[in-house]
């Protein structure tokens, strides 16, 4: 069993962009949505999705907050671009890029599409409690914010998001 520790943060202007070391486009779906999840119905998110010339089916628990369970299997693209087509919601599209900073490895997604507009930075841990330097371009925390959550944003796309959604507000 994999534990993915990760935090999410909202990015705060293109400081970050200098210090990425390489991009990846990925595009990924959703089997299942985040009614089911959240309602209880279902247990885990269920995640395809295609990563260049790689395709994984990736499974989380639905547990809010920075630690859940996460399983990662490597796919056929042939079969990705298959099961994608069976998703429900939309496709969440993105580039993702590796910024290192003061010993960690970021994640910054820079959505494409529907959710085109939208910047997270994500860290993962190695414990829940592992300190890390803030980057000057990192903003608000919103890894307890499920709206964030690419499960969301494939059903709830960023460019669907109200003015006061965009800003922050509840």
């Amino acid at each position: 069993m994999g534990i993915e520790i990760e935090r999410k943060f909202l990015v705060a202007g293109d400081g970050w962009r200098a210090g990425a070391e390489r991009v990846q486009a990925m595009a990924q779906g959703y089997l299942n949505d985040l009614g089911a999840v959240e309602g209880g119905t279902q247990k885990a998110s269920v995640r395809v999705r295609i990563e260049g010339d790689r395709a994984f089916l990736n499974l989380k628990s639905r547990e809010l907050g920075h630690t859940r369970q996460e399983f990662d299997y490597p796919l056929p693209v042939e079969d990705a671009r298959q099961l994608l087509a069976l998703c429900v919601g939309g496709l969440v599209e993105k580039r993702r890029h590796y910024v290192r900073h003061a010993g960690h490895l970021w994640e910054i997604d820079e959505f494409l599409g529907a959710n085109a507009g939208l910047v997270v930075a994500e860290l993962e841990l190695d414990s829940a409690d592992e300190a890390f330097v803030r980057p000057a371009w990192l903003g608000e925390e919103v890894t307890d914010s499920p709206r964030y959550y690419n499960l969301a944003l494939a059903g709830r796309p960023y460019s669907q998001w109200s003015p006061a959604e965009r800003d922050g507000s509840r």
